[in-house]
């Protein structure tokens, strides 16, 4: 082993030295792939899509370039290691890998102007406390072709974002409760293997407090009662039932305003995008008064 020194590049990730730690980007990644994909000098936008989402006949055609669509997917997909703030899109063009059409294109495209927007963006690690906290969201039947929910969460540790997921549900669900509760089931999956690593460093980070804004979720992971109600989601319930008991997670319940997690379940507006987007901590690295990234 050899001492190089400070880290400044590695797998694609640029690190920057900070006056509170460091910051992660992929600005050189991100310049190499819009000059691959012919959007170097295009014009930046504020989102990643549009607020709404529809296919007009006009654009339900093949896209004729099926390569291209799944080369910048895949690049897009690595990218997401800095920037969460994406996610929620390049997941959804990650649905239409088989058969990508004109319309999926477009919205690739765009993807690729707020990203040209965006470049220097990244995620700080922050010196702060080590406590573990997690945050669960879902918007419930919103895919318009299957009904199924999407579903997203998050972990800090203190302040630094170390986690993410968007994530598609397998089943349909009945209710936004049912939705809610599936996706603190798959936050509780990850929550139990962050707190598996950090034990081995030495760090007890039990309980982790995990965020929801579903009232009726939270009321079914702390009260038994409830469970005949919702037979079909019964592993779930045991699952997290048996967590809670051993006091490894505590959920508790935040206003739908404040859920960072709701950045990955379905596009925003630009305010309310540029307001979530900070709440990840995604940003640019701080620069001195002479110009210059410290």
């Amino acid at each position: 082993m050899k001492n190089l020194g400070p880290v400044s590049f590695f797998l694609g990730l640029q690190v920057t030295q900070q006056p509170n730690g460091l910051h992660l980007n992929q600005s050189k990644y991100v310049a190499d792939l819009l000059n691959r994909a012919g959007m170097s000098e295009s014009r930046p936008v504020n989102t990643p899509l549009p607020l709404k989402i529809w296919v007009s006949p006009e654009n339900s055609v093949p896209f004729p370039h099926p390569e291209l669509y799944r080369n910048l997917v895949g690049s897009l997909y690595y990218l997401t290691l800095s920037r969460p703030d994406i996610m929620f899109a390049v997941n959804l063009l990650c649905q239409h890998m088989h058969h990508p059409q004109l319309f999926h294109f477009q919205l690739l495209k765009r993807l690729l102007r707020y990203i040209k927007g965006t470049i220097h963006y990244g995620l700080p690690i922050l010196r702060s406390t080590l406590q573990l906290t997690a945050f669960s969201d879902s918007d419930w039947a919103s895919d318009s072709t299957d009904r199924k929910s999407i579903a997203g969460y998050c972990a800090f540790l203190g302040e630094t974002l170390i986690s993410w997921i968007v994530k598609k549900q397998t089943a349909i669900a009945h209710s936004s409760t049912e939705a809610e509760y599936r996706a603190i089931a798959t936050a509780a999956c990850d929550i139990i293997w962050l707190q598996s690593l950090l034990t081995e460093f030495g760090i007890n980070s039990s309980p982790t407090k995990l965020f929801c804004d579903n009232v009726s979720a939270l009321a079914l992971a702390v009260n038994p009662v409830l469970h005949a109600r919702t037979k079909q989601i019964e592993i779930d319930y045991h699952f997290i039932r048996d967590y809670i008991k051993r006091q490894q997670i505590t959920v508790h319940h935040i206003a739908s305003q404040d859920q960072p997690a709701n950045l990955f379940t379905k596009s925003r507006s630009s305010l309310r995008f540029s307001n979530l987007r900070s709440k990840l901590t995604v940003q640019p690295p701080i620069v001195s008064l002479r110009g210059m990234i410290r």
